[in-house]
């Protein structure tokens, strides 16, 4: 009498344990749903997913640091009374760039550099103001008498940087697939934010090869990217007959789009009036290449590419009709990197179990 007890629970407890598994798998599954979803939110609004932001002050205001309160953008006035620079940090056509300080904050003072290129320096100028929003570096101030600007600084620099930052050991901890793909999803709704900007559809002209492409856009403290040149963004307008033309001499090179080459072969010497324009899609043509930059050759990097084959191949059409839009390459991203969290971490929750 005393050892049957013993046998029922001995023929139980398997059955016992089993359902006692499957009901922690079940809560294990939605929470990590729960998780990735509260996650992935966060993420899309925190990296630019919307076209504004609140932590933005209104037009013609701005925020640094821990300051709470907005101040209106700077003045030629005060730019030259409160704004010391520090040393030259780059020079390029247009304008070179000073490290300065302002109110013990550091920011970054841009003047003109060939009087000839004021047109692209103002054009540069307007853009920024009109542009303001997550995707883009914030303006504190401006001078259009003295062709001076003033930008937040980044300590981080250009995208150019961005494998030696990378290994550098406080950062090494971000060298991983998930966060590179996170770059290059960064990038591409930059390049959708232009293509349906407040001011229209805009042409990202200063990217002939892959280096100058880097060098428009800046690496974040906290690893986001933001486009910091806006010297050279023509504007295209299909119902005025509109297009563009990324400059006035021959572009060659895989890099730029092939409606970009030259039509006329090497018997014809290139001159720019027939040069025939072109559309927001040479734009498209140059996402692969970037985000093949992005991605590296950590772990994990070429099965990310894999799943990013088609949208790539598309991409890579000859015929710019026939390319994606830079909203249907961001969608494609977005769900392969919820996709690969997915499958990353499942395996995860079954050993657990």
């Amino acid at each position: 009498m005393e050892r049957k007890p013993h046998f029922v629970r001995r023929e139980f407890l398997p059955r016992e344990v089993s359902s006692i598994s499957l009901t922690l798998l079940l809560v294990a599954v939605l929470l990590f749903n729960a998780l990735l979803y509260l996650y992935l939110n966060k993420f899309y609004s925190s990296s630019g997913r919307g076209e504004t932001d609140p932590s933005l002050c209104p037009f013609g205001y701005f925020k640094l640091g821990t300051v709470k309160n907005c101040s209106p953008w700077l003045s030629c006035e005060a730019i030259n009374r409160e704004v010391r620079k520090l040393k030259r940090v780059g020079e390029g056509a247009v304008k070179k760039v000073f490290l300065s300080e302002w109110k013990e904050n550091k920011v970054v003072l841009s003047q003109l550099t060939n009087p000839e290129l004021k047109e692209d320096f103002l054009h540069g100028l307007k853009m920024l103001k009109a542009l303001q929003s997550k995707h883009v570096v914030r303006l504190l101030g401006y001078c259009e008498q003295q062709f001076t600007i003033l930008t937040e600084y980044h300590p981080l620099g250009s995208l150019r940087g961005l494998n030696e930052t990378l290994h550098i050991p406080r950062y090494k901890g971000m060298n991983t697939w998930h966060r590179r793909l996170m770059l290059a999803i960064d990038y591409v709704s930059i390049i959708r934010y232009l293509h349906s900007s407040p001011l229209g559809t805009l042409v990202m002209c200063d990217s002939n090869d892959l280096d100058k492409v880097l060098s428009q856009y800046l690496l974040t403290s906290d690893f986001h990217v933001l486009v910091n040149d806006l010297d050279a963004l023509p504007l295209v307008n299909r119902s005025a007959g509109r297009l563009v033309k990324c400059g006035h001499r021959e572009l060659r090179g895989d890099f730029v789009a092939p409606e970009q080459h030259w039509p006329y072969g090497e018997e014809v010497p290139f001159e720019d009036d027939l040069m025939p324009p072109y559309d927001e899609k040479t734009d498209i043509w140059k996402i692969p290449d970037v985000s093949n930059f992005f991605l590296g050759h950590v772990e994990g990097s070429d099965i990310v590419r894999l799943h990013l084959f088609d949208i790539h191949a598309a991409c890579k059409k000859k015929n710019p009709a026939e390319r994606p839009s830079a909203q249907e390459v961001l969608d494609t991203y977005r769900k392969v990197l919820t996709l690969l969290i997915r499958e990353t971490a499942m395996p995860g929750i079954r050993e657990m179990l």
